[in-house]
């Protein structure tokens, strides 16, 4: 194995984590930001205020993003496992 692949096979491994944590962490951004506002606005500073919004949506956006996630994680490991078989 060359630097040359194991350079690609790094860059592909940090494409792959990108996009598969990018949706749920935009999720989890946003319901942030919006969660932040509305204590603002009612100046209720309760912690389960902050924790159970994010949770209930991360779960849904795990439910939603699901199989796009294992589409993803499918083609790498393919990837992955025809690299490995070339070696040889």
């Amino acid at each position: 194995m060359t630097g040359m692949m194991v350079s690609d096979l790094m860059r592909e491994t940090m494409l792959v984590i990108l996009k598969l944590s990018g949706p749920l962490v935009a999720i989890a951004l946003i319901v942030g930001v919006l969660v932040s506002i509305l204590q603002a606005l009612t100046q209720v500073q309760e912690q389960s205020l902050t924790f159970v919004p994010k949770l209930i949506t991360m779960f849904l956006g795990l439910l939603v993003f699901m199989s796009y996630m294992g589409n993803t994680l499918l083609n790498f490991s393919e990837q992955l496992f025809l690299t490995i078989t070339q070696l040889k």
